[in-house]
């Protein structure tokens, strides 16, 4: 084949073209495996940081091998289950897909989420031989954006032991004092359930009057964020009660908190 022919001129780009695409392939796998391996990081920092297990110095994965153990949840029962693995389930992602998801009928829909998966992880939280804390998703519409985040609950299953979001779009310096370290503080020691089980904890307006029967369920309000107060309690009574993880957590009331 002469070295100035159409026919070498088209190998030539062919196999540049060839050798291009491998390398941009490649390199667009090795990102998404590193992609996903920073995500699924990201999310046993935030677990463990609700269980207040973060330090800055830890290893992650490490810490999440030896303190946490994840199961998936059918939420229908509260019972464990293998239908679908827990790791890597985006029970958002799956809310709208019409095997593992559902809509939910408005008179039940508190947290104005429109639908949900079918199942959801939870993380037990390992102290020693026993487990001390179980760590749940929750969401919910606030006032502007949905709110993502965590709810840790004692071995009791009624009491808070941490709370916080991860991703949420409330106004900054408003709603979004759902960041608070301050306000956060103020939910650890509450309770979210009555002695019946049934979700009483709420954000009140004002401040809380510790005198009040009520104080132990209930949680200051946000200044000048009434809405955004309203969907946190309309989104932890939705996700903590019979349409959420209120059959689990019936379930490891009576039989003690286990994987």
């Amino acid at each position: 084949m002469a070295n100035d022919s159409v026919a070498r001129t088209f190998l030539v780009a062919f196999l540049v073209c060839f050798v291009c695409s491998l390398l941009v392939s490649g390199t667009a796998a090795g990102l998404r495996a590193k992609k996903e391996r920073d995500a699924r990081l990201s999310q046993y920092r935030e677990v463990l940081a609700i269980a207040d297990l973060m330090t800055r110095d830890a290893d992650v994965a490490q810490l999440w091998e030896e303190k946490v153990v994840p199961r998936m949840v059918k939420l229908a029962d509260g019972s464990y289950t293998d239908a679908v693995d827990v790791e890597g389930f985006d029970q958002y992602r799956a809310a709208s897909d019409s095997e593992l998801g559902h809509t939910i009928s408005p008179d039940k829909d508190l947290a104005d989420i429109k639908r949900r998966a079918r199942y959801a992880p939870v993380y037990l939280i390992r102290d020693g031989d026993r487990f001390s804390q179980v760590v749940l998703p929750v969401h919910g519409k606030g006032l502007w954006s949905t709110l993502y985040g965590y709810i840790a609950l004692e071995s009791d299953l009624r009491t808070v032991s941490g709370f916080g979001f991860y991703e949420h779009g409330e106004t900054p310096g408003l709603g979004g004092e759902v960041d608070n370290p301050q306000w956060l503080a103020k939910w650890e020691g509450k309770k979210v359930a009555d002695e019946e089980g049934v979700p009483r904890i709420e954000v009140i307006k004002g401040s809380v009057d510790p005198d009040n029967p009520r104080a132990r369920y209930q949680v200051d309000g946000l200044s000048g964020a009434t809405a955004t107060s309203r969907g946190v309690t309309n989104l932890l009574r939705y996700w903590l009660g019979e349409d959420g993880f209120g059959p689990y957590l019936k379930r490891m009331r009576e039989e003690g908190l286990h994987d």
